[in-house]
């Protein structure tokens, strides 16, 4: 089989497994009385964030080669997100939380470092074979995207994004790709001598970099931004499901197929990827991290303002603008890293970035968020009161959002050089 097409099954595999429950958890734990408690769910991916993809670079590069270590760790997790479908299923409408939680946290623990290490074993084939990867890499990553939408799109149409069915469609896939990863490249691990030391192999040594102000600004604007990346994944589905409540929205497409609008945001996730290298160049990072935060002030403003009926042009507007908030900010954002580093530690400072993002922001952002939501939403039992708590919860996280707009737009300083621009190499 073409060694690309390869890679692209891979990719299509790897993102799948996630969207077959990311964007619809939330509702089916909002159904077994669990509403309370998504922030803790959503954040424990940040929070294993912050260190197992550190610990399984280690293992990848020193003992197990990445394509198997890969496998091993989607085999755990699906194992364990299985589980959780099965005790769900059994316990029905009496799910505690504790043992679902424990269940799932074992799950994405072994998930979360399967994102790096697919995109190693990706590198590291596309390398043995003289292919250059800036040029093969990104159509193999947007496939990632597609495999991300179709199950979000399998689990609305078959009705599993509403109960524990999602789970066992999630660990169906991993067991797909664990016996799929066995089929790749090897990927040869390092056999050299050289000692490292705990502090060197974690990428401790980036951390050097708050010492430049400039680096410690644009990190710690990354975090802050970072506490907006995973509401949505959390909330838009039971926020838009829960429309159903109201009579004159209870059989509006909308209201019915959240997961499908929501697919939406990941279409234009894939359009606005292209569009960043004319646009870092245009108006230099500072500008187009500027667009992906007013962005995320429009994703939020739109869901408080829209409805799935007469307004759902704007829950559309807020899934196209989604791409802008996502790519402008994760992509270029990796950009901006990878020129103002050392090459030396310049993996680490990547590692650093996404610490900072989808570890200790997406984290906080969860459980703030969570706060809020339970505060304004599940406080309530009447439904129109419901809907007016989720309103509420939108225009905070807009205005949240646009609070740290401001700063970084006169906090944040840089002088736009387009021909640097033009010699990022990864």
């Amino acid at each position: 089989m073409n060694l690309k097409l390869r890679l692209t099954i891979l990719s299509f595999l790897q993102f799948a497994v996630w969207g077959a429950y990311l964007t619809s958890m939330g509702n089916y734990l909002g159904s077994v009385g669990l509403g309370s408690k998504i922030g803790l769910f959503y954040a424990m991916q940040g929070i294993v964030s912050i260190f197992m993809p550190a610990l399984m670079g280690i293992i990848a590069d020193r003992w197990i080669q990445a394509q198997r270590l890969l496998g091993i760790c989607h085999l755990l997790a699906a194992g364990f997100l299985s589980a959780a479908g099965y005790y769900g299923m059994a316990a029905g409408a009496h799910v505690e939380f504790s043992k679902l939680f424990l269940l799932y946290s074992l799950s994405v623990m072994f998930y979360m470092p399967t994102i790096a290490l697919s995109n190693s074993v990706a590198y590291t084939v596309l390398v043995n074979n003289n292919f250059d990867t800036i040029k093969a890499f990104p159509p193999i990553r947007t496939f990632g995207t597609v495999g991300f939408i179709c199950a979000m799109l399998f689990v609305d149409f078959t009705g599993y994004q509403n109960n524990y069915s999602q789970f066992f469609v999630s660990g169906v896939l991993g067991v797909a790709l664990f016996l799929y990863s066995f089929t790749l490249p090897e990927c040869p691990t390092n056999k050299s001598n050289e000692k490292k030391s705990l502090y060197d192999a974690l990428g401790l040594k980036a951390f050097s970099l708050f010492k430049d102000k400039k680096m410690a600004v644009f990190f710690i604007f990354s975090m802050l931004l970072g506490v907006s990346l995973q509401i949505t994944n959390g909330y838009a589905n039971p926020f838009i499901t829960s429309f159903k409540d109201i009579p004159s929205f209870n059989n509006s497409w909308g209201a019915n197929h959240a997961n499908a609008l929501i697919s939406l945001s990941q279409v234009s996730e894939t359009v606005c990827i292209l569009l960043i290298p004319f646009f870092l160049k245009r108006f230099g990072i500072k500008k187009v991290m500027l667009m992906a935060m007013f962005a995320w002030v429009l994703r939020f403003g739109l869901f408080g303002l829209g409805n799935p009926g007469g307004g759902v042009w704007m829950f559309i507007l807020s899934m196209i603008v989604y791409g802008i908030a996502f790519d402008f900010f994760n992509v270029s954002g990796s950009l901006f890293v990878d020129k103002e580093t050392d090459k030396s530690i310049r993996s680490s400072a990547q590692g650093v970035f996404m610490m900072m993002t989808n570890g200790f922001g997406a984290t906080i952002g969860m459980l703030g968020a969570q706060e809020v939501v339970n505060h304004y939403v599940f406080s309530q039992t009447d439904p129109t009161l419901q809907l007016q708590g989720w309103q509420t919860s939108w225009y905070i996280f807009a205005g949240y959002a646009l609070i740290v707009t401001i700063l970084f737009a006169f906090i944040f300083k840089h002088k736009h050089n387009p021909e640097e621009v033009s010699a990022i190499k990864h």
